[in-house]
């Protein structure tokens, strides 16, 4: 139940926020703060968005915990932000309209582990670092890695994805289930842990990729996957980012079961050898990675490597070595903080499109040509195995130049997927940076989404400002 039960009169919405701060006070004592240096915290954005803080963050511990939140703010027509462990990159957890931010990062119980039904269930702010060490001893693993050390609940509110995407999928495919609270403070439950169901509404697979905008994750059931036997991965250099791409296209286009397939412009690389100690070749790259038995992994490797001859590219080095696939891959997800080592004193915003995969050379090759021209410093990486690929643009956002420029190629970036009949945003998800797009990209579809957050949110609490146009 809610803490107060009678419905707020409307009234002075300072107000109204100052009541629900004091009734949570009242409840959850120390586990809410109103410091200035922990609300801008909960509205951090790696974007060149303004950081615009809640009015308090309340870490909860439970789904009823949760509830007993929304349905206060809900009472008095307060907002509701979700905050997982804050790593999404267009604005997601920022607060327009203030609010409450609700912390799960202390709901981190792994619930249960179904080892012979290869599923387990888990709280939201569980972290997938987290999950695959707990479960390491049972032979299983969860592949979805976006990089970030992100929650489990915040990866399926973006609808996240990573480097295996290529072959297990994005977390639309990883979650058999939820547990959310709705914007009125109910606890619902959608999905459970049967592998298909033709009962009813796919809920599930609405609230995934929602951006805490329909309600609040709370717990997950998930599917998990069995450890290959063996796993070989190696990289192979390229003389241009269009003949990389090529042979990822044919890759894909003749079957080849890759588990992970990245690409690396020759900056990224030259970023990666000072940060992470590598000594590749600075010329464009695919990092590899192959699953399956040890004959099968072999035949596997040899293949790509006949691919990568034909458009230039090789010698494909590969290994089974653990630990020598551990440093290339540890490389691929420093790659941020290596291209911010690039230029230390720069900001980094990081965007991503995603198109079809016979259009990936193209696209590349077109963005980096618009990189050189704007004389931009961008290095681009990418999960080019399903056509999805980021670019890092390094630019002083204090020198309005520079951010003109900036935003002019994001822009560009956008557009040109779109025309590609992609999409302006992979996995990173739309937030609040990527909303301009959205009417282009989804036409009057757009009309639907809103009349479905309006049957879910009649009143606009949950994450307002996010994802949808505003009118």
């Amino acid at each position: 139940m809610a803490i107060e039960a009678e419905v707020a009169r409307p009234g002075d919405p300072s107000e109204r926020v100052a009541d629900v701060i004091n009734l949570l006070k009242q409840r959850f004592g120390e586990r809410l703060s109103t410091s200035s240096a922990l609300r801008e915290q909960h509205g951090h954005t790696t974007t060149w968005l303004r950081n615009e803080p809640p009015d308090a963050v309340v870490f909860a511990q439970s789904t009823e915990e949760v509830a007993e939140i929304v349905q206060t703010c809900a009472a008095h027509k307060v907002p509701v932000i979700a905050f997982g462990t804050g790593t999404s990159l267009e604005g997601h957890v920022n607060a327009p309209l203030g609010g409450i931010s609700i912390d799960l990062s202390r709901m981190d119980k792994i619930l249960e582990v179904n080892s012979e039904d290869l599923d387990c269930r888990v709280e939201a702010g569980v972290t997938r670092k987290q999950l695959n060490s707990y479960i390491r001893d049972t032979g299983l693993f969860f592949p979805i890695d976006p990089g970030a050390d992100a929650s489990l609940g915040g990866m399926a509110a973006t609808r996240a994805s990573g480097t295996n995407a290529v072959r297990y999928g994005t977390m639309k495919d990883a979650v058999l289930g939820l547990t959310v609270v709705t914007a009125d403070g109910r606890i619902i439950r959608t999905g459970g842990r049967a592998r298909k169901s033709s009962a009813g509404y796919d809920l599930t697979r609405l609230f995934v990729g929602s951006e805490g905008t329909l309600g609040v994750i709370t717990e997950l059931t998930i599917r998990l996957f069995g450890q290959p036997e063996s796993v070989s991965g190696g990289i192979c250099p390229f003389p241009d980012v269009e003949s990389a791409c090529n042979a990822v296209i044919t890759t894909i286009q003749m079957g080849i079961p890759v588990a992970r397939i990245e690409l690396l412009d020759s900056l990224q690389v030259r970023a990666c050898n000072s940060y992470s100690k590598l000594d590749l070749a600075e010329t464009p790259t695919l990092f590899l990675e192959f699953h399956g038995s040890e004959a099968g992994v072999q035949e596997q490797s040899e293949m790509f490597s006949s691919i990568a001859e034909e458009f230039g590219g090789g010698p494909f080095e590969w290994t089974t070595v653990a630990e020598e696939r551990t440093k290339l891959w540890t490389a691929r997800h420093d790659a941020y903080w290596a291209g911010k080592g690039l230029r230390p004193e720069a900001d980094i915003v990081a965007t991503d499109v995603c198109v079809p995969i016979s259009r990936l050379a193209e696209c590349v090759g077109e963005t980096a040509r618009d990189i050189e021209q704007e004389g931009l410093l961008a290095p681009i990486v990418g999960h080019v195995g399903d056509g999805n690929f980021h670019v890092q643009v390094l630019v002083n956002l204090d020198d309005p130049e520079e951010k003109r420029k900036a935003d002019g190629f994001i822009e560009r970036l956008a557009v040109r997927a779109l025309k590609m009949e992609g999409t302006c945003t992979g996995e990173h998800g739309v937030g609040q940076g990527k909303q301009k797009y959205m009417r282009r990209e989804h036409g009057d579809a757009i009309d639907y989404m809103q009349s479905v957050k309006r049957a879910f949110d009649p009143d606009n609490l949950m994450n307002p400002g996010k994802i949808l146009p505003q009118s």
